[in-house]
């Protein structure tokens, strides 16, 4: 919780200087929206790029030269925010939506393809036959599942009981067999939390789940890029960034944030950073946005701005292990695939977004809550995660292997615990004109591009209704209103 606070003012005939720190989607979207709302917006960037943890990078590969995603990123129909982002930087058509939800799930120890699918039926119809169908699940497995379902349909992800315990135990309440929780809820949760059933929070899983299967028949379409990442969110995004007048500086580490006098009674900031040549800079802010991982906020925070700061440290991180393999020849037939009873959680065809040219193909195998292996040395990986593929993907035998190496985000999420709602805190501190944006913050949904997005646009909303322009804040929540409807 945060204390009240009045009002900041801006002296009369100067626009309100804000500036946002962090360029992943949350500062990004904090900063247009800003932006959008007649704010002189500064943006400071550590890195070289926009993005945060959704980038790709340039590689020589003996295959040739790739553009490579850090790790696939996926989002659903239901993600409103992210596609309201998508359209905002011109870029909807890029990252387009299934017609229909369709995901291939192979089982390694029988060689059987199922598919979870969904009709045009109203919920929870919609996946019935689809369910009904899904060999993955004896009879009585696929009937437990429907009813198990309906039950979730009937939790509210608000409910603050339902954080104090995990998905696994009320899995269990439900009858759920150790099957039917690998071939289908952690199949989803594992995914979408980056967590397994017993470490994930209920009131994350119901909240992903009632959202994502339950609230609309087409909720859950999965959206593929088919551009590389670092075109989205870097090369859009600060084109976007451009045309709203937004001030992008890359290479800038702020290092710190601190009041200073401000006209009519009201209180300034100061961000200092240090610049890539090695100099120094200071930047005048009505408000501030902290967008960035919740370990940097808590150290940059001013003091005062959370009640107890060291509580966002207890939301810990969950890894991501990426896994990328190059072929001479295309092994996979489906943009996409999902295993059971493999090492091997998700494949992507990644071939046309890297630029992979001829006759080979590029897969990225996306490997959540990695946290056994996320060190693994490279050729440890290779001897684990080469079979496997074989073995899932007959057309693998003999095709040779033009290319094989790992990205790693070892801090990837923040651990979608029991007891992390608590550990969130929301976009207003106690100190008027610093706020907080990212994944991380009480947005109600796990550390997803869409939870990055929404806090992005609250953070920008109620900075400007604690800078006293109404009219602004309201138009922001307008926006707000249809990204997230």
């Amino acid at each position: 919780m945060t204390d009240e606070h009045p009002p900041s003012t801006t002296p009369p005939g100067r626009r309100r200087r804000a500036v946002v720190v962090g360029g992943g989607l949350a500062g990004t979207t904090a900063a247009l929206r800003l932006a959008d709302a007649g704010a002189d917006v500064t943006l400071l960037e550590s890195r070289p790029r926009l993005g945060g943890l959704a980038f790709s990078f340039r590689r020589d590969s003996a295959a040739g030269s790739l553009t490579v995603d850090n790790g696939q990123h996926v989002h659903l129909r239901c993600c409103t925010a992210y596609q309201w982002f998508l359209e905002r930087i011109g870029a909807s058509e890029q990252a387009p939506l299934q017609r229909r939800l369709d995901v291939p799930v192979l089982d390694a120890a029988t060689g059987r393809l199922g598919r979870i699918r969904r009709t045009r039926l109203p919920v929870p119809l919609h996946l019935a036959a689809g369910l009904a169908r899904y060999p993955h699940l004896t009879h009585a497995e696929r009937a437990g599942a429907a009813r198990a379902a309906l039950a979730l349909h009937s939790l509210d992800p608000a409910d603050t009981g339902l954080d104090g315990t995990d998905f696994a135990s009320w899995l269990h309440r439900q009858r759920q067999t150790p099957r039917a929780v690998e071939a289908l809820w952690d199949l989803i949760g594992l995914a979408t939390l980056n967590a397994r059933a017993p470490q994930a929070s209920l009131a994350l899983a119901v909240m992903v789940l009632r959202t994502g299967l339950l609230s609309a028949p087409g909720a859950a379409d999965i959206g593929v890029a088919r551009t590389p990442l670092g075109t989205l969110h870097d090369t859009l995004a600060r084109a976007a960034l451009d045309r709203a007048g937004v001030r992008t500086h890359l290479r800038t580490r702020v290092h710190s944030i601190t009041p200073t006098d401000g006209s009519a009674g009201s209180t300034g900031w100061r961000v200092s950073a240090a610049t890539a040549g090695g100099g120094a800079t200071g930047v005048p802010a009505d408000t501030v946005i902290l967008a960035v991982p919740h370990t940097e906020a808590h150290r940059l925070l001013p003091k005062g701005a959370l009640t107890e700061p060291d509580r966002i440290l207890g939301l810990g991180s969950s890894p991501i292990l990426n896994i990328h393999v190059v072929y001479d020849r295309r092994v996979l037939h489906q943009p996409f695939l999902a295993a059971l009873a493999s090492p091997v959680q998700w494949v992507f065809d990644r071939t046309a977004p890297s630029g992979l040219t001829g006759e080979g193909q590029y897969l990225a195998l996306s490997q959540s809550a990695a946290h056994q292996e996320i060190d693994s040395p490279v050729s440890v990986l290779r001897r684990r995660y080469l079979p496997a593929l074989e073995h899932l993907l007959p057309a693998a035998h003999g095709a040779r292997v033009r290319d094989f190496f790992v990205t790693r985000e070892r801090r990837a999420t923040f651990a979608p615990a029991p007891g992390t709602a608590r550990l969130r805190p929301g976009s207003r501190t106690n100190l008027p004109g610093v706020h907080l944006a990212g994944a991380w913050t009480d947005t109600g949904w796990p550390a997803t591009m869409e939870s990055a997005v929404r806090s992005g646009i609250t953070a920008a909303r109620t900075a400007l209704e604690v800078a006293g322009c109404p009219r602004d804040a309201e138009t922001s929540h307008r926006i707000e209103r249809r990204a997230v409807a």
